[in-house]
């Protein structure tokens, strides 16, 4: 028979780390870029993030406090989303310092950027998939009793994607080949996205 630990979130879990981002995991990563009002260039990593809908294509990630980017994009209504690899690991996880609103995220980490075409904020030149977004909505999380927490969700329309070709066989694009990579849980856990990972099935009907 199984063995279960059951926690209620409410009373702690009774675990040395808490399991709850270990268990939904791995998760892609929101590398978002933006632009204060000021003109200064920001990128900071997600964890909770995600693509929500088709057409329109929307993205969501969700920020534990009002940081940067989320005043950046209240303020100005744009970001871009960059497809974080194993090769853009080290610069992503740079990207992640806490510093002043006055600092570019960009230049902090060595990222060398690419303008977009519709919008302001930049891309991260290096990746190989990013995303011109528009805010569609911007959310204050609550709990079930309806009290405000300092954990934000935005969602923006993707309005411009940007691909490189060579991440396209036959019209298809080969999401291995970019070797993304996904956050797991613990301190420092990352998972990276190969060929042998992949197997296949077919929706029924």
């Amino acid at each position: 028979m199984t063995e279960w630990h059951f926690y209620e979130p409410r009373a702690g879990h009774g675990l040395a780390h808490d399991p709850l981002n270990a268990i939904v995991a791995p998760r892609p990563i929101g590398w978002i870029g933006s632009v204060s009002q000021d003109g200064v260039a920001n990128l900071a990593p997600y964890s909770f993030f995600n693509l929500v809908n088709y057409t329109p294509p929307l993205i969501a990630f969700s920020s534990m406090g009002w940081k940067d980017s989320v005043a950046n994009i209240a303020a100005t209504g744009a970001f871009t989303w960059n497809l974080a690899t194993r090769d853009l690991a080290e610069a992503m996880n740079a990207s992640a310092a806490s510093v002043s609103p006055a600092v570019d995220e960009f230049a902090l980490a060595g990222i060398e950027t690419a303008p977009s075409r519709l919008i302001a904020p930049p891309r991260v030149a290096a990746s190989p998939a990013s995303f011109e977004c528009r805010l569609t909505q911007l959310i204050r999380l609550e709990t079930k009793e309806g009290r405000e927490l300092d954990q934000w969700l935005v969602i923006g329309e993707a309005v411009g994607i940007h691909i490189d070709r060579a991440m396209l066989e036959d019209g298809v694009y080969q999401t291995a080949r970019a070797r993304p990579i996904l956050r797991g849980g613990g301190p420092a856990d990352y998972f990276e996205i190969g060929e042998d990972a992949l197997f296949r099935m077919r929706r029924p009907g």
